[in-house]
């Protein structure tokens, strides 16, 4: 019976349990979920990093976009060089000012500089790949986000279901507490006619009092999975216990197991993109070496008063450079990429692969999970009809205590078993969803 106990309390304390209290709040699945899906923290992390990606992708848009600047800038000089360009920017020079007296040893000169100034890409090869490497960061981070939603939702539902199953547990253990103490009570009237020795009375309370341990245990468990449930849609934890609207059934759909894995997979797409965001920049650090060209264009206000603008000019041009040697940060730029790109196709297969052997072991479980359901059934209704006989035996005075007990434990454990049984099957069929989705 020791062992039974035992194997009982295994059995319970794997489950969350539940509790009703004054601050039992009722909620269906749907009402859970659409709370996860608005305030979970873990699905804000994954948006921001979405967005992040995503401000940088949009940072690439300077490959083709001008950059422009304005910025005003005031000098007083008595310096002979910069004295003079400033008179002939403000196209104050006279015959004078070319003595070379005043040349040599000017007067202060005062110069204030308004400059417009645009810089255009025209052809940068390595910029136009960097752009294809952030496009594929951000898209790849965008199917993380959704991969991430649906397993939350996952998660979700599994709680849900936990919970359903904890409420489950608790009235198999109360009924288990009421048949216990209907039993105390019997046997303890046959003792009081002596019909029972002392013995009998012990074991029986011991029973009972194992039984009470089991229900608080079950209880206290249902606060933890109600504590989890409002983690995950961030709300306040203290003393809030939740009851599902819906009960977990006692019967499960048999479903075909899914051997089919696709590249459709979000998890598997951004790990695709992951590596064509590497490979870009592997084409990147190539283009490093090829030559870029570039516009450029300054247009200048100038006077010796603030924000004059008295005398004015332009300039523009256009720029082909090549850095033919840097020192091999170049070469060692690319030799990373090319790193980084082949570990990262590399990942992406193991995943595929790892994805895959998931699935088969689950198409497994699945299948195996029914027949263990089909199995506690059996039991479950066997271990009932087993009671029913040892208990009229007992009544007759046909039957030991201990006998009577030992079926009593296993009737409840096979009902605990079954519940669990189905609870693994349904779970195990909505995790197969996930994994093929």
């Amino acid at each position: 019976m020791k062992r039974l106990a035992i194997v009982m309390f295994a059995v319970i304390i794997s489950l969350p349990a539940v509790v009703l209290s004054q601050d039992t709040i009722t909620l269906s699945r749907n009402e859970i979920w659409s709370k996860v899906s608005e305030k979970n923290l873990q699905l804000k992390i994954q948006d921001q990093e979405f967005k992040s990606a995503q401000a940088d992708f949009k940072q690439s848009n300077a490959l083709f976009l001008p950059d422009v600047s304005v910025s005003h800038t005031g000098i007083s000089t008595t310096n002979p060089l910069m004295a003079f360009g400033s008179k002939l920017n403000q196209e104050i020079l006279t015959p004078s000012d070319f003595n070379p007296a005043l040349l040599n040893n000017p007067e202060v000169t005062t110069n204030f500089a308004t400059k417009v100034q645009v810089l255009q890409p025209l052809v940068n090869l390595d910029g136009v790949f960097g752009r294809q490497a952030a496009k594929s960061k951000m898209e790849a981070m965008q199917l993380q986000s959704e991969r991430t939603k649906e397993y939350l939702e996952l998660e979700t539902g599994k709680a849900f279901m936990q919970l359903q199953l904890a409420y489950k547990a608790v009235n198999v253990l109360e009924k288990a507490e009421l048949t216990a103490d209907a039993n105390l009570k019997l046997i303890d009237n046959y003792f009081k006619q002596g019909l029972l020795q002392k013995t009998d009375v012990l074991s029986v309370q011991v029973r009972v009092n194992e039984i009470k341990n089991q229900v608080q245990l079950a209880k206290s468990n249902v606060r933890n999975t109600s504590d989890y449930l409002a983690f995950l849609m961030q709300e306040d934890m203290n003393g809030k216990i939740y009851r599902p609207v819906e009960e977990l059934g006692s019967s499960i759909s048999i479903a075909e197991p899914n051997k089919g894995l696709t590249d459709g997979r979000k998890d598997i797409q951004a790990m695709m993109k992951s590596a064509d965001a590497y490979e870009a920049v592997l084409k990147s650090a190539k283009m490093n070496f090829m030559p870029r060209l570039n516009a450029f264009g300054t247009y200048e206000l100038y006077d010796n008063k603030l924000f004059g603008a008295e005398a004015k000019g332009y300039l523009v041009g256009v720029q082909l450079s090549w850095n033919v040697f840097d020192g091999y940060k170049s070469i060692g730029k690319r030799q990373k990429a090319l790193a980084d790109y082949t570990r990262a196709e590399a990942a992406a297969s193991q995943y595929k692969a790892q994805s895959q052997m998931e699935l088969n072991k689950t198409n497994r479980q699945l299948n195996d999970a029914g027949h263990k359901v089909s199995l506690a059934k059996l039991a479950l209704e066997q271990s009932q009809e087993a009671y029913r006989i040892r208990n009229n035996r007992f009544k007759q005075g046909l039957e030991k205590t201990s006998d009577l007990l030992g079926s009593e434990t296993q009737m409840f454990q096979k009902e605990l078993e079954y519940l669990q049984a189905v609870f693994e099957y349904n779970f195990t069929q909505q995790y197969l969803t996930f994994l093929t989705k």
